[in-house]
């Protein structure tokens, strides 16, 4: 008996100074100023570390030969597995420009999830980005979707932990995050209302009234008020498929519900209690993606140079200036791109020029984010772009986060 707990305990300690090992290598490896060939000399821990964890350094280790043949002399830096910052400068039409990219290679890492975070969970809020990461905990985030300045409401789809939060406007480029990879293309909003023998197309979810003739639906995302409303509009708040408030003025949003905005006239048939069926979703459905951030327009399509500003009605925006972009490339890693600008030693860059840059990267498909003062990187806990040290408030983030 007495061998046999000294066995336990043996096991036990030498699964611990395994997994310190093992804790101690990877918290060295992922220093920023530690040499990226650090990661090739494995022999030390053999006897140590498992086949699965040897193989982990293996991959870890030629992605990381791929990643230097790739940069050249660009200042690389590994930030954890599977995950890599580089800071480069570049002269572009005779331009000096300053370009931060961030590398997510989930094959390597199956812990990483890469995700959108809003502000706070009131819709209608900003923070600064460095606020959104913290709270995150996460070890690369760029700012996100379009928003209004004045409230911070995303202006775009944006669906997080398969919830749609926001949804389209104008039918703009949005990318679906899967467990294994991604999608892109624009996206619109189907939806409609039956009550009776009556059908109401829904037009939009939790966005501002763009529209005299917007039919529009707001979930507890938005608030615990509908909002304002003009006087040609009536609300109604429907909870289990049943009606349970009408009202010319902002209703309580039920929990598990919905309230409904519409010119009058669409709801004058409407009486307290009636049931109505309501159904809507984006399209495309995207059923494997879990997460959705949209921005526009496009940069890189099936592989080539695709810009629609017209398409998404993003014509003012195609001077040169500070640019967030996300991209894949062909094998599904993670490309996140911000360019300075606005600031001495790098002036910014136009559309064509950034999804030049894009596809210089490797990416097959790629999307311009909200750029200009809303552009900012953070990585590993510091702010490294933007038009100010600090970065101004934003409404949402895309985060890179590792799942433990």
């Amino acid at each position: 008996m007495e061998a046999l707990a000294e066995q336990k305990i043996f096991c036990f300690e030498k699964m611990v100074l395994r997994l310190g090992i093992i804790i101690a290598a990877m918290t060295i490896f992922s220093q920023q100023n530690m040499s990226l060939n650090a990661y090739g000399n494995t022999d030390f821990l053999k006897g140590y570390i498992s086949v699965e964890d040897n193989n982990l350094f293996l991959m870890q280790n030629k992605w990381i030969e791929e990643i230097n043949k790739k940069y050249g002399n660009g200042n690389i830096k590994v930030i954890d597995n599977g995950v890599i910052y580089v800071r480069m400068n570049k002269v572009i039409n005779s331009r000096n420009i300053k370009i931060n990219v961030a590398e997510i290679n989930r094959s390597i890492n199956p812990k990483i999830e890469i995700i959108p975070q809003m502000a706070s969970d009131d819709l209608h809020s900003k923070s600064k980005l460095s606020n959104i990461a913290k709270h995150a905990q996460t070890l690369v985030a760029i700012n996100g979707t379009y928003f209004k300045q004045d409230t911070g409401t995303p202006l775009g789809a944006l669906v997080i932990n398969n919830e749609i939060i926001t949804g389209p406007i104008y039918e703009r480029v949005g990318m679906g995050i899967t467990e294994k990879g991604f999608v892109t293309s624009r996206i619109s909003f189907e939806g409609k209302i039956k009550h009776n023998k009556q059908e109401i197309k829904i037009d939009n979810i939790n966005q501002p009234r763009m529209l005299y003739s917007q039919v529009l639906i707001y979930t507890n995302k938005w608030g615990v008020k509908s909002p304002e409303m003009k006087s040609h509009c009536r609300q109604i708040a429907v909870k289990g498929n049943k009606i349970i408030a009408i009202s010319d003025y902002p209703l309580i949003i039920p929990e598990g519900g919905v309230v409904i905005s519409a010119q009058k006239e669409k709801f004058s048939e409407f009486k307290l209690g009636d049931r109505i069926n309501i159904s809507y979703n984006l399209n495309p459905e995207w059923k494997d993606a879990k997460h959705i951030i949209s921005g526009g327009p496009y940069l890189l399509k099936e592989n080539k140079v695709y810009i629609d500003c017209s398409a998404e009605k993003l014509n003012g925006i195609t001077g040169r200036n500070p640019r967030t972009a996300i991209g894949y490339t062909e094998d599904n890693t993670m490309i996140m791109v911000t360019v300075d600008g606005r600031k001495e030693g790098s002036s910014g860059v136009t559309l064509n020029e950034l999804a030049q840059i894009m596809k210089s990267l490797g990416c097959v498909e790629a999307i311009n984010l909200d750029g200009g003062s809303s552009t900012v990187m953070y990585v590993n806990g510091n702010i490294l772009n933007g038009t100010n040290v600090q970065g101004v408030r934003v409404s949402n983030a895309l985060s890179v986060v590792i799942n433990e």
